[in-house]
């Protein structure tokens, strides 16, 4: 696979490149996983307590509904954080641009941990403030998001030797997991700690507060990276675009609406299996949250082996060829939805969320790789990133409320055909996307 690489000059080809290998997998890994699991922390919690905390008390389902909505107004901010981070990554470089976005999403995460809700605000007649706050959060954390996941994929790949570049594209891909695990992990354990009052009390903002801490941890890896040789390279060559985003559309608008069309499959089966999953399994299945908890925490694991054995096989085949398979895969685990749930014992639940997220990974790992592979280096961030999120919007903002609509009124067999007709938008999109 070419990634479009520029020619280098004499100059840069004589000096070996000032990122190691294990700075570069650290800093990747790290910066995502700590994004992912303010991400995540968010959409625990809105299946768990935001309805009844911030929302007027009308019905449970109605408030379900209403903390879905926050939810997906992160997807509807991605892109803007993909334009304005993209801009700047792909004129000023891809450090300081993933330094800026980490801060963003991790100040948003933390100050949600500080909001009023709507009882202690209706008691001053305001009671409106407390969703409008949150509504704001939730967007400064997917303007965040939106300039993270480009520019850590970027510091991958073009790090990467070419035969490893799917590897390494993993390893933002792998951010996903562990930051699911540590947002559901903690979740877990303040469910056990904690009695159900307390929980809904104050002990739901802990996970919130604790996101300071890791970013932290995450500004001091990722501070002491230097800028990509690919970079360096481009600007050597020649000088920056002055508005990569109207680039890629004049020059490369085919390319992005083939690499969107072709990441929404892996939002869906993300989003139905970990967000969705989580409010039916408690409301309607009859599992406790920290029974849930629990079987989301081993299904994970099968997402991180998806991963590591998409990349691994992305390079001995090509990130398009183990997309192309995970969609074929995804469209029977979409058939099989309905009557794995509807079982509603504990193995046979496990087995669905852990067969669904292994083919995630396969749907989800080599993208690390694959659409950085569509643009050329001058609108490499703003075209991965933009691809990457507006096909969260498309595959996963509406995909809590659809998919419990769905379940609500035709059941869990329609939100099954939901996901396998999300497979086959992805395949055929990949059909028409190719790399440079």
């Amino acid at each position: 696979m070419h990634l479009g690489t520029p020619h280098m000059s004499a100059a840069a080809a004589t000096h070996a490149p000032a990122n190691s290998p294990a700075r570069v997998l650290t800093a990747s890994l790290v910066g995502t996983a700590i994004e992912f699991y303010d991400f995540y922390i968010y959409a625990t919690a809105a299946s768990l307590v935001f309805g009844p905390l911030f929302f007027p008390a009308s019905s449970p389902g109605a408030q379900l509904l209403l903390a879905y909505a926050t939810f997906g107004l992160a997807f509807l901010a991605r892109p803007l954080g993909a334009w304005v981070f993209g801009h700047f990554g792909d004129r000023v470089g891809r450090k300081s641009t993933l330094v800026a976005s980490l801060l963003l999403m991790g100040g948003s995460t933390t100050l949600i941990a500080f909001l009023p809700t709507y009882h202690t605000m209706e008691q001053f007649g305001i009671g409106w403030i407390a969703p409008l706050l949150l509504c704001i959060l939730r967007f400064g954390q997917g303007i965040g998001l939106g300039g993270e996941w480009g520019g850590a994929a970027l510091l991958a790949v073009e790090n990467a030797p070419p035969h490893m570049r799917a590897r390494f594209g993993m390893f933002p891909q792998l951010g996903a997991p562990v930051g699911f695990i540590a947002a559901n992990g903690l979740f877990l354990i303040l469910g056990y700690t904690l009695t159900a009052e307390q929980f809904m009390d104050w002990g739901w903002r802990l996970p919130f507060l604790f996101s300071a801490a890791l970013v932290a941890v995450g500004l001091w890896v990722r501070l002491k990276l230097s800028e990509t040789e690919q970079f360096k390279a481009a600007l050597a060559e020649s000088a920056p675009v002055k508005v990569p985003m109207a680039e890629l559309f004049r020059r490369h608008l085919p390319a992005t609406i083939a690499g969107t069309f072709s990441a929404v499959v892996c939002f869906a089966i993300f989003y139905l299996a970990t967000a969705f999953a989580l409010g039916y399994g408690t409301k309607t299945l009859g599992f406790t949250k920290e029974a849930f908890l629990t079987i989301q925490l081993g299904a994970i694991l099968f997402l991180a082996l998806g991963i590591i054995l998409a990349g691994w096989w992305s390079d001995l085949k090509t990130p398009r060829f183990v997309l192309l398979a995970g969609c074929v895969g995804t469209v029977f685990v979409g058939l099989l939805l309905a009557p794995m749930l509807e079982a509603k014992d504990t193995a046979s639940v496990f087995a669905w969320l852990a067969l669904a997220l292994l083919l995630m990974g396969f749907v989800y790992g080599p993208l690390g790789a694959f659409l950085p592979s569509l643009f050329p280096p001058h609108v490499r961030y703003t075209g991965s990133s933009l691809t990457f999120h507006v096909a969260g919007i498309i595959g996963a903002a509406p995909v809590p409320m659809v998919a419990q609509y769905l379940a609500e009124r035709g059941g869990l067999a329609y939100v099954g055909y939901y996901l396998s007709a999300a497979a086959i938008v992805s395949l055929i999109a990949l059909f028409f996307a190719r790399a440079r």
